[in-house]
């Protein structure tokens, strides 16, 4: 080992145990020293000076988070067992809050809530292993729902709300759910899927019953009566799981097909959780303002997770709403609010309210916050720290940004590049093949490179494990040998990122035939499937494009179509019932054909360069206007509308 490395591990290490900034300038300045001995070049020097704080910050996180997780691993805990040590410091405090009713949960209110539910997956004759999928909007009820079931063993599997028919159908069915709970407010998506799913499942409904004949069409139990009849207490259960045993699914888009259902074992939610918790400098008096959906691992870890497993009190709005956002915050005196990028241009785009400057809230903690948003947002809310990060549920290479740098997800150190073994590598800009020197082995990005983020395995570091998907298949698609050094394995993210010379990471681009568009990741080829579907299995390529001054890739969509009538209305009605709002075509091309290769495999890289600018006489675009519910054509003046930012997406 190059002998600079060694004193700066040890200096690292030793600069863990010193707090005042005396100290710890003083200890950089003998870094300095050392590296002048050792014949460091200066340029090295130069960016171990500037971070060399935010690197021994991060590194008493990861300690810190690791030690914690080793000793839940020894001890066989589980997060049921946290929860439960977590009421018995606060019974009485709130738990959870939800908006806009207003219902309040203490940590008592919530555990019994979760006996109640263990109970009844009990009295259904449900195992450990067993998955009963969750259909709802956010309410306090799903977070009950599934640490309820936990406390037996049975995993959840969180369902978007926003999915129908193909879509909603696939992710059921992935899961090998014995049991489908759904919120009365899905009823009509669930009557559309009846037929498709396993005669044998158990349905049961939750919420006030809009459509109580459907309901009872379904044969689906009212939940709510059977758990107002179940028992409170703890169920007299042997709870056989450890730390790094199953303990959900949620479903993430992967660069193609339908949602992949991935695994979330109890040691990947308390890392998540933990690493929001300390390296945001969160604190157990704190109140979280959670708008965003409790499906998606940002909502129910991030979120949740600080409630269940540091006791602080987590507000759940049930749908984001940007002129109720500091409203609810001042009313709950939240100190620390949530966000996707999209949710803090909405606000940006509010007009001036007086609850902005009544607001307590000096945290923002997400991911996707756009640099030319992220000033404005932060000196317009007078939010004091930033807390953004980047990973998706199921990868080993997230990212934290501890220091607020503007733009950055996070940042890899440059002078421990080993302590973290991630790494940013060479692909084909094609093909996004990962490329490999005379070795075999994947080439590193040099700083300004972009490249494909990837992270080394090891199943017995609980900081490097993958745990995969539902689908073995989609297991191994994710997964590269050979990447660090001969004999390994990686998981591949499927994200382009550059670094710069300090380490910061900036995201680019989603890879593979994946974009994000209202803070969801859109599969090109399920969304293809369902508007081929529609059209009688013409072709259809679908990719994202770039809107100025909007967060993502909005949906586009080339239809070959011949020369003829082509019914805009059918067409937008039929992907209405088909399509979760943020898969739907924003803009649509229809062309003679759709280009080709060979293989019969849509060439997009022209259609995406071109983007939403007529190029043909023989082709047509039109643009989804959402305030009047119709597609119209896409003339000149629109086109420099959307350009300017005047026409609302």
């Amino acid at each position: 080992m190059h002998p600079v490395t060694v004193v700066i591990g040890c200096l690292t290490m030793s600069g863990a145990l010193l707090s005042l900034p005396s100290s710890c300038l003083l200890t950089m300045l003998a870094v300095l020293g050392i590296f002048i001995v050792c014949g460091a070049p200066w340029k090295f020097v130069h960016v171990a000076l500037h971070t060399f704080k935010r690197d021994v910050l991060c590194l008493i996180v990861i300690l810190r988070v690791k030690f914690a997780m080793y000793q839940n691993a020894r001890k066989r805990r589980t997060i049921p067992n946290l929860f439960a040590k977590t009421v018995a410091k606060h019974p009485e405090k709130p738990a959870l809050i939800h908006e806009p009713t207003g219902e309040v949960w203490t940590f008592r209110d919530l555990q019994e809530q979760c006996h109640a539910v263990a109970h009844w997956a009990l009295a259904q004759g449900w195992a450990e292993g067993d998955v009963v999928a969750l259909y709802m909007e956010s309410r306090l009820l799903l977070v009950a729902l599934w640490l309820g079931l936990a406390m037996v063993g049975v995993e959840a599997a969180f369902i978007n709300y926003n999915l129908r028919q193909k879509s909603l159908q696939h992710c059921v069915s992935v899961s090998g759910a014995r049991a489908l709970v759904f919120g009365s407010e899905l009823t009509e998506a669930i009557f559309a899927v009846r037929g498709s799913l396993h005669c044998d499942m158990l349905l049961f409904c939750t919420g006030e019953h809009a459509d109580k004949e459907k309901i009872c069409c379904l044969k689906a139990a009212d939940l709510d009566e059977v758990l107002a009849r179940s028992h409170k207490h703890p169920p007299s259960y042997t709870f056989n799981k450890t730390f790094n045993d199953r303990l959900f699914y949620i479903y993430t888009s992967g660069t193609t097909g339908m949602p992949k259902a991935a695994v979330v074992v109890h040691s990947r939610y308390y890392r998540i959780a933990a690493f929001g918790f300390h390296a945001f400098g969160l604190q157990r008096d704190d109140v979280i303002y959670n708008c965003l959906p409790l499906y998606h691992s940002a909502g129910t870890i991030m979120g949740a997770g600080q409630c269940l497993l540091f006791g602080l009190t987590v507000v759940i709005r049930s749908k984001f709403s940007a002129s109720r956002f500091w409203d609810d915050c001042v009313k709950h005196n939240c100190t620390v609010i949530q966000y996707i990028g999209e949710i803090c241009r909405y606000l940006l785009a509010q007009p001036i309210h007086s609850s902005e400057e009544h607001h307590r809230v000096r945290v923002a903690i997400g991911n996707g916050l756009r640099p030319s948003v992220w000033e404005e947002f932060v000196g317009r809310f007078r939010i004091k720290r930033v807390g953004e990060f980047y990973g998706a549920t199921e990868c080993n290479c997230s990212l934290i940004n501890i220091d607020g740098k503007v733009g950055a997800c996070g940042f890899h150190s440059r002078i421990l590049p080993n302590f973290y073994p991630i790494r940013l590598v060479r692909m084909k800009e094609d093909s996004r093949e990962l490329l490999r020197d005379a070795q075999g082995l994947c080439i590193p990005c040099q700083p300004g490179e972009p490249g494909m983020l990837v992270g080394r395995i090891n199943e017995k570091d609980p900081l490097r494990r993958f745990d995969g998907y539902a689908d073995q298949d989609s297991t191994i698609q994710k997964i590269a040998h050979n990447v660090f050094k001969t004999g390994d394995s990686a998981y591949v993210s499927g994200d382009i990122l550059v670094m710069d010379d300090y380490g910061y990471m900036f995201f680019r681009d989603r890879c593979g035939d994946t974009f994000r568009w209202r803070g969801e990741n859109v599969s090109t080829t399920e969304v293809e499937g369902v508007l081929s579907g529609l059209l009688g299995h013409t072709d259809v390529a679908v990719y994202g494009v770039c809107v100025p001054g909007v967060e993502g890739k909005a949906c586009m969509a080339a239809i070959a179509h011949a020369e003829g009538q082509f019914d805009l209305d059918d067409f937008l009605s039929s992907v209405q019932k088909a399509l979760a709002p943020y898969a739907r075509p924003v803009f649509l091309r229809l062309m003679p054909a759709v280009d080709t290769t060979g293989t019969f495999k849509f060439q997009k890289m022209r259609l995406q360069k071109e983007a939403y600018k007529l190029q043909n006489s023989t082709e047509k675009i039109y643009f989804l206007n959402s305030l009047v519910g119709c597609y119209e054509a896409l003339t000149d003046e629109l086109y420099d509308s959307i350009l300017e930012g005047h026409v609302r997406l």
